[in-house]
């Protein structure tokens, strides 16, 4: 864990690296923290979020997704993408983890979607 003092701005920030989903080794700065603690629990935090890896489950990641997207979207457009997952994701892959997903069963999953579609017609 490593935070730092700013001495001009009188506040915290972090620096650290990580491994992101595709194995990529990636920095990360944050600044603006007003205690060392606050800067540390947001390390700590952005650590665990990206810990996972694409073992978990679909519905693991959804949630991570939506922790993660609150604060840069608006409440409607959060609605919005919650209600398409859980009416067209998680029926189908919801139990089911990442990395058990195959190419061909997203091609048939978005024919299934796109015949129920039709049929509204």
């Amino acid at each position: 864990m490593s935070a730092y003092k700013d001495t001009k701005q009188g506040t915290w920030y972090v620096s650290f690296r990580y491994i992101d989903w595709t194995g990529k080794k990636t920095q990360k700065l944050k600044r603006g923290f007003k205690t060392k603690k606050e800067a540390l629990n947001y390390e700590k935090e952005f650590i665990r979020k990206t810990a996972a890896d694409m073992k978990m489950e679909m519905n693991s990641f959804i949630q991570v997704y939506f922790e993660d997207k609150k604060n840069e979207l608006k409440e409607n457009s959060i609605r919005n993408k919650q209600h398409m997952m859980n009416k067209h994701i998680v029926p189908y892959f919801g139990t089911r983890k990442m990395n058990e997903i195959t190419p061909a069963e997203i091609i048939q999953w978005q024919n299934t979607i796109q015949e129920k579609d039709t049929a509204r017609l």
